[in-house]
Order: C-alpha cells, then sequence, then structure tokens
C-alpha cells in the first residue's frame, strides 16, 4: 500500500533538505510518542545510518530497524524499515521551482512479509481515504512549520 503527497514551500532547497532530513527532531518526535529509539552509529546522516526502534502498537511491544537506503543532498533520501512482519520504505524527494521555492514530496510505501501483516494491510485499505488524509494533512502542517521557520530565520 502506497501514501504519497507533495507540498510547495517558500524556502530555498537547501533549507527545506536540512529541516526535512532533520533526524533528531524526527528521533524526539518518537520519544514523546512513547518510542524507545537508539541510534546505531554516531556520525553524520549518511547511507547505512540505522536506528532500533521499539513501541507498543495495539497492546504488543513491536521493534523495527531503520536503515538510510539513500541520500542525495539537497535532492533526496529514503529510509527503509523493517519489522518482523512488514517493510516500510519512506521516500523524501525535493525539486527546486525557483530560488526561494522548493517543492517536497513524501511517499510511503508498505509491503507485508507475513500473514499478520498482510491482514494488518488488508483492515488498512478499508480506511485508506481517512489514513491518506491525515498523513496530507501531518505533511502540510510540516511543510507550513519549515516554512514559518525559514521566515523567522530570515527576518521576513
Amino acid at each position: 500500500m502506497k501514501f504519497s503527497t507533495r507540498e510547495d514551500i517558500e524556502a530555498p532547497i537547501a533549507y527545506v533538505f536540512e529541516a526535512a532530513s532533520d533526524i533528531a527532531n524526527f528521533e524526539r518526535r518518537a520519544l514523546r510518542h512513547g518510542a524507545d529509539v537508539k541510534r546505531q552509529d554516531d556520525g553524520a546522516l549518511q547511507v547505512g545510518s540505522a536506528w532500533d526502534i521499539a513501541f507498543q502498537f495495539r497492546g504488543r511491544d513491536r521493534r523495527m530497524v531503520a536503515t538510510v537506503t539513500d541520500f542525495d543532498p539537497p535532492n533526496s533520501y529514503r529510509v527503509e524499515t523493517v519489522s518482523d512482519g512488514m517493510i516500510v520504505t519512506a521516500q523524501v524527494e525535493l525539486v527546486a521551482l525557483a530560488p526561494g521555492r522548493t517543492r517536497l514530496s513524501v511517499a510511503f510505501d508498505l509491503r507485508a512479509k507475513s500473514l499478520a501483516a498482510r491482514l494488518l494491510l488488508q483492515s488498512m485499505k478499508l480506511v485508506k481515504g481517512k489514513l491518506t488524509k491525515r498523513f496530507k494533512a501531518r505533511v502540510l502542517e510540516f511543510a507550513e512549520d519549515i516554512e514559518d521557520g525559514y521566515r523567522k530565520s530570515s527576518g521576513a
């Protein structure tokens, strides 16, 4: 199952990429939502950077490993997350529309590896419209936060 959306942001591509690849910010958000996140390396974000993530979902403890599989600043990056039953690929792409305007495209592809994961995906398909709406709203909010941050930092 795939979710994708795009938003235009009034900020230069370099600024948007820096904000969209701020993994420390994503780690803090996950921690606030009850996940346990441990980075496997200490270097800069690059291909091979990985995290062990543990959280509770539907009353069960879940574990996954997220790994950066593609990193092309300031154009794109891809993170593949593998759990015991599912593979989730997140792709973030940026296109400079003008010197001060950037298009952010975000896509998630969910693939099942087990029967339980197939059943979960099947139930998600029943409410895909609702999930898509929530996904697009979150990406829009994220894009607006980047835009606001750029305005504040540039004094506009």
